[in-house]
């Protein structure tokens, strides 16, 4: 009989997969008695617990336990791990240790993971996208996972991904008896939005042009305005105006989906886009726990974060976007070690101008000036400067919305010929992502290639609204994208001073 064996799972820190050698012994023989599981190696509570779910699958499937006390390390032992996603390793572990999986390491070669239920189901777990990808990384070739995962399981290339619904059908493949058959991998493409998804904003044909320059340099985004003006509606619809994912984003984007168990199927077709309540907790809105989690910002890396009614909005909350609004990701330390998480995400924010939402318009503010002063205040400077583009959002006429709807105002060519030019460059400045809104300081010259005419004027904007370095730098950022909406190679004096309008509108 053989006394040890060895296996691999996985367990996450974050969004990221660390593979775990998971080592079984059974111990010098006794008389009588049923021998105990011990789990070292720093499990957490969810992983202690599995030794009455590992314990209950293998006698639900009629094979012995051990009369001998059992040991399961999981190595490296001084790196925390959480979850029950080593339930599936560990009891087959347990299996080739009393040699019920044939001879040899059968499960040499084999990523392994999977919760187990009391009657020897496979449930699925989180973060089985991160670790097919950490698997293949490490020469691992072969996978078996929960029915649950499959198909982000068999998104990474060069990995044969089984999907047992039970112990007893893991055992089977591994004994050679039953053979599961390998999943295929879905077929992918993004899902295209149909038509102009501003086509049934009404009104606004300031604050759609502002969408349409956000949405095609990814630049952050300000709309102020009373109730019923189209905000939410604005916001929500510019998701769709976002080029299509291709297939490294969906990866990334399904990548952290998949850590906080939130991916269904195979990866994301289309760009996240996630609108937490003011309520969302700190740790809710940018992750956080004692294993790390991903919060909202992160969640709708590569796509939109739509955040309404911000001024009601903690304020610890708000101020916490601000890093990884800059740097396009978050870094969160814990006693199980740092996390990092993905944050490149287009924020758009909706806020009305006043306790009441109606100030400015005459007759129907009651708000001292001394409590609008108050309500705007609650959000920083610090914060707004970070917004690129800000919109005041006027209310509708009423003959505006009883009208038939006209022709769709132009601006889907000029968003698409503004991504190819912004990709174009890109590749020239050897820039990860295409969008203008992430041009470092060090390359704006380069790639904003202003006229004399456009710098005299930048000059002159800066030092008459009191723009800091940032605001100079987003208003640059932002006169590139009207620059490639144009199809233009240089930036011109009238893109400066419309992006200017857009920087200090709100």
């Amino acid at each position: 009989m053989r006394r040890f064996s060895r296996s691999t799972g996985s367990t996450l820190l974050g969004a990221e997969a660390r593979l775990v050698e998971i080592q079984v012994a059974i111990a010098a023989e006794r008389d009588g008695g049923r021998g105990g599981l011990r789990i070292v190696g720093l499990p957490d509570s969810a992983l202690r617990e599995g030794r009455e779910r590992i314990q209950a699958a293998i006698l639900q499937g009629g094979w012995p336990w051990p009369s001998e006390p059992l040991t399961a390390n999981l190595a490296p032992a001084d790196a925390r791990k959480e979850g029950p996603a080593l339930d599936l390793p560990i009891a087959l572990g347990i299996l080739e240790a009393q040699g019920l999986l044939g001879p040899g390491s059968v499960l040499e070669g084999w990523l392994v993971v999977g919760e187990l239920a009391l009657d020897g189901g496979v449930r699925p777990v989180r973060g089985v996208l991160a670790a097919a990808e950490a698997a293949r990384r490490a020469g691992i070739g072969r996978a078996l996972v929960p029915c649950g995962n499959a198909q982000e399981a068999a998104a990474v290339a060069g990995l044969e991904v089984m999907a047992p619904r039970t112990l007893a059908e893991a055992v089977a493949h591994l004994r050679g008896l039953a053979r599961l058959v390998p999943v295929e991998r879905a077929p992918w493409q993004p899902e295209a939005a149909p038509g102009d998804p501003l086509a049934e904003v009404r009104g606004q044909p300031f604050a759609v042009s502002a969408a349409r320059v956000a949405a095609a340099g990814c630049h952050n985004l300000l709309l102020s305005g009373p109730p019923g003006a189209g905000k939410s509606l604005l916001a929500r619809r510019l998701c769709d105006l976002l080029p299509p994912l291709g297939y490294e984003e969906a990866l990334e984007a399904s990548r952290v989906h998949s850590a906080a168990g939130l991916l269904q199927g195979g990866l994301l077709g289309r760009r996240p886009f996630r609108a937490p309540h003011h309520t969302t907790s700190l740790a809710g809105l940018v992750g956080g726990g004692s294993f790390p989690r991903p919060g909202e910002v992160s969640l709708a890396h590569l796509g939109v974060l739509f955040l309404d009614e911000l001024a009601e909005f903690p304020r610890t909350c708000l101020e916490a976007l601000r890093q990884p609004l800059e740097d396009g990701h978050l870094s969160l330390g814990r006693a199980a070690g740092r996390a990092t998480f993905p944050a490149e995400a287009l924020l758009v924010v909706a806020t009305n101008p006043c306790p009441c939402g109606w100030a400015g318009v005459p007759g129907r503010c009651r708000c001292s000036p001394r409590v609008v002063k108050r309500y705007l205040e609650r959000i920083s400077g610090p914060l707004r400067d970070r917004f690129d583009v800000a919109v005041d959002v006027k209310p509708v006429d009423p003959q505006e919305l009883l009208v038939a709807q006209a022709a769709p105002a132009p601006g889907m060519h000029s968003l698409a010929r503004a991504v190819e030019m912004q990709r174009a460059r890109a590749r020239a400045l050897g820039l990860d992502r295409p969008w203008n809104s992430r041009i470092p300081g060090r390359l704006l010259p380069a790639a904003v290639e202003p006229t004399r005419e456009a710098e005299a004027t930048m000059i002159s904007v800066a030092r008459t609204a009191g723009l800091t370095g940032r605001g100079v730098h987003r208003v640059l950022r932002v006169a590139r994208t009207l620059a490639d909406m144009a199809g233009r190679a240089q930036v011109e004096d009238a893109h400066i001073r419309t992006a200017a309008t857009y920087r200090c509108g709100a």
